[in-house]
């Protein structure tokens, strides 16, 4: 089992010791559990990301969001790492990270609102919209996450990855960086409708992998972790969906 998902890899249902699947208390991981859970993560996000959004008050309030910007950007890092490295902690990091990003996607969708009236609620619509497509297309067989699929996704996430890592080092060190994928003209267009593309194809990598630890009689704690990685993959979806959005709308 394979996911372009960095949170979802190859061994996460798997004992690191021993390479088999543990579960300790005899509960084992359902996909009805991993959906509530995402659910419940969902509406974690909610709950802050209306905190930030409603701090917004004017462009004189922008300067005031920027600490939640930054600060749930980084402490959603840091958590990210933590539950990757710490998968038994999910329980708790994951509805932690939920709350520090909703801070931290409130403060970065009021920016964007305030430059493109109406963008946010698109970038929603699409992002659920989607999720909702992509499921029904998976659970119908009319897309397969077959070993090839998932190494091209795969090939093409860590593509993107190394892009925006390069992009940033660049900047780090006095660079103009790759101007592209901040650019409204049709190549930095492209670039980030591939991006999304990309993005929604990992969607379909991470129901595949949930429903192999479901079969697989992963831990029931690892629903908590399942629900973290399709978090990690939704939240990527949507900000780049918003960046898109608001590349097409760069003349406004």
């Amino acid at each position: 089992m394979r996911s372009g998902n960095p949170v979802l890899g190859e061994n996460t249902f798997l004992d690191v010791g021993s390479g088999r699947v543990v579960t300790r208390d005899g509960q084992t991981m359902t996909i009805g559990g991993t959906v509530n859970k995402t659910a419940l993560l969902l509406a974690m996000v909610l709950i802050t990301a209306t905190y930030s959004w409603n701090l917004y008050s004017g462009p004189e309030s922008l300067p005031g969001l920027m600490p939640y910007a930054w600060g749930g950007a980084i402490a959603g890092f840091v958590l990210a790492l933590v539950t990757i490295f710490k998968k038994d902690w999910a329980p708790v990091t994951a509805p932690l990270y939920a709350l520090v990003q909703g801070l931290f996607l409130g403060a970065v969708s009021a920016i964007f609102e305030a430059r493109f009236p109406g963008i946010v609620l698109q970038a929603v619509g699409l992002t659920f919209g989607t999720l909702a497509s992509l499921l029904m297309a998976y659970k119908s067989g009319l897309i397969r996450a077959t070993e090839n699929f998932k190494l091209g996704v795969v090939a093409a996430t860590g593509g993107i990855v190394l892009v925006y890592l390069v992009n940033i080092g660049m900047r780090l060190l006095g660079f103009e960086g790759m101007g592209f994928i901040h650019d409204s003209g049709w190549l930095g267009i492209g670039f980030s409708a591939f991006v999304v593309v990309i993005a929604a194809l990992n969607l379909v990598l991470d129901f595949d992998f949930i429903e192999s630890g479901v079969e697989a009689g992963a831990p029931k704690a690892m629903e908590w972790y399942g629900a973290f990685g399709l978090m990690v993959t939704l939240i990527w979806l949507y900000l780049e969906i918003l960046r898109l959005l608001s590349k097409l709308r760069g003349d406004d």
